[in-house]
């Protein structure tokens, strides 16, 4: 059964993006995007909300994209985007499906299916959703070393606790340090 894996930037503090939306104060340099890159070989799917969707198509299939980083950009386009949104309504960039409703039922289809595992970047709204469904399979928080103050949560709403259990830890020389953690049943 094919996982998914929730792999996030956030501050000490635990915002995956500041009050107003701001991705300003992320340590991502050469060591960041050879963690990205081994990540991305090891996914066949990356799967987003509208928001981080609509931002994500609108830069890594430019020029710009391509030439800064051709192999991260080279796998966000190349492989499998799906989009969970009740109002988008339609997604262009490339190998894109839009799932609008029947969340659960869709998301348990696609774990079933055959392939390596899938990834959610950002997308607060549907880390949500999906761990209150249970369907997480692995949560990989990237430690930045700031306090923000005031931010967006990715678990907003969360009826209830739920209980991770750590498993690995990786450290750069920048201070970020990444947490592996799995769901406790």
């Amino acid at each position: 059964m094919r996982k998914i894996i929730v792999s996030n930037l956030v501050s000490v503090d635990g915002f995956i993006c500041g009050p107003n939306g701001e991705f300003d104060w992320q340590v991502v340099n050469d060591e960041f995007f050879a963690y990205a890159e081994e990540m991305l070989n090891e996914m066949d799917g990356l799967i987003f909300g509208r928001k981080t969707y609509e931002m994500m198509a609108s830069f890594w299939p430019t020029a710009e994209a391509k030439k800064n980083d051709p192999v991260i950009a080279n796998k966000m386009n190349s492989l499998q985007k799906i989009v969970f949104s009740r109002t988008l309504n339609n997604a262009g960039w490339e190998n894109s499906i839009l799932i609008r409703d029947n969340m659960k039922e869709n998301v348990l289809k696609l774990k079933q299916q055959p392939g390596k595992d899938m990834v959610i970047f950002g997308s607060g709204e549907i880390v949500s959703a999906f761990t209150q469904m249970g369907v997480i399979d692995e949560y990989r928080f990237i430690i930045n070393p700031i306090i923000l103050g005031a931010g967006k949560s990715q678990f907003e709403g969360l009826p209830e606790r739920k209980k991770l259990e750590l498993t690995d830890i990786k450290r750069f020389n920048t201070g970020v340090v990444i947490l592996y953690y799995q769901p406790i049943s």
